[in-house]
């Protein structure tokens, strides 16, 4: 941190050099207009009003400090720099919602460290509010996201930095949006009303992408918000508060078993330095653990005469452990031929 201050006080001192030169000469090889109310002679000591007059690469060029004409500053990412990297161009499809497909689970390590937010990057949740469709297997299906109501017409905002990869109707999602981060991790907003973005444009967290609605396979106006890595969904509770509308944490541990949608967030109840070095044998362990759980559940089709009561006696079980494993089930709820439900 002490050689990071010393870089940005002698890059400052040198930018007071170049607009003293500046002054003196009549070429003006900096392009960069300034305000009217700014000179070029020392007028970098006089104090403004905050307007950016010039920016500095810093290190890889990834990274830039814009100098304000209040004698303050901050950091920018170069968008330029990093469309060369390639998070931004490997396996980057603009019409596939996941076209990491045919990547092997095993592929990816027991666990990644993903810092979320750091210096230059920041969080916006899409939209705060309590999570009713939770993540993990509903009604006999995958549910790769959160749902989060809302009314039709309601912002939603980016989550994080990033370049939008997909911004199109897309079978149950709807409108649906797909944001790729310099971290690996892909944000995917469903079932809107607007899309305000295009493919290919550079986003920054906060920043307006469309407004919310109901298109797709959708029951009423909500928000549906994924997490991806490497094409792999994981419960975005791992990571975001929705009803307080806050990150859990600064840097997330993504463990591989995450990736299963038998995996569902839980509250932590563990030490933080303890969730960091957990070793790859207890990685492991779990997800034979939740691979096992898998194996063990029972789903029933409901055909025409069947019965709560019926089917728990079938399966040697209760109605009210019937309805605690499948959401919005109840012991009143009217059976649907055709309906699959988890009965273990």
């Amino acid at each position: 941190m002490k050689r990071f201050s010393v870089l940005i006080l002698s890059l400052i001192i040198c930018n007071i050099a170049l607009a003293q030169t500046d002054s003196l000469s009549t070429q003006r090889p900096d392009s960069l207009a300034r305000p009217d109310d700014i000179t070029p002679t020392l007028a970098i000591f006089a104090k403004g009003n905050g307007a950016p007059v010039d920016t500095l690469d810093v290190g890889d060029g990834r990274v830039r400090i814009v100098l304000r004409d209040d004698n303050t500053w901050y950091l920018i990412k170069n968008v330029e720099a990093l469309e060369d990297e390639e998070v931004f161009s490997e396996n980057w499809r603009e019409h596939i919602v996941n076209p990491y497909i045919g990547t092997p689970l095993d592929s990816i390590p027991y666990r990644v460290t993903i810092c979320l937010v750091d210096s230059v990057s920041r969080f916006v949740c899409p939209h705060k509010g309590r999570v009713f469709s939770k993540f993990g297997i509903r009604r006999g299906r995958k549910h790769t996201g959160c749902d989060v109501p809302y009314p039709t017409g309601t912002p939603v905002y980016c989550a994080f930095d990033g370049r939008v990869r997909l911004a199109e109707r897309h079978k149950g999602y709807g409108l649906a949006i797909v944001v790729r981060h310099e971290n690996g991790l892909e944000t995917l907003y469903g079932h809107l009303s607007r899309m305000d973005v295009v493919p290919g444009q550079w986003v920054h967290a906060g920043d307006l992408l469309g407004l919310g609605g109901s298109t797709g396979r959708s029951s009423g106006p909500h928000l549906h918000f994924e997490t991806r890595y490497c094409g792999h969904a994981f419960d975005p509770e791992w990571i975001i508060d929705f009803e307080r509308g806050e990150l859990r944490k600064n840097v997330f541990v993504l463990k591989r078993s995450y990736l299963s949608p038998y995996s569902r967030y839980v509250p932590e109840t563990i030490d933080d330095e303890e969730e960091l070095y957990l070793t790859e044998e207890q990685i492991k362990a779990e997800e034979e653990r939740i691979a096992r759980e898998k194996a063990a559940m029972k789903y029933h089709t409901i055909r025409a005469g069947d019965t709560l009561s019926g089917i728990a006696v079938k399966y040697g079980t209760s109605v009210s452990k019937i309805c605690s494993l499948n959401s919005g089930l109840k012991p009143t709820t009217t059976l649907s031929i055709g309906r699959k439900i988890r009965v273990k």
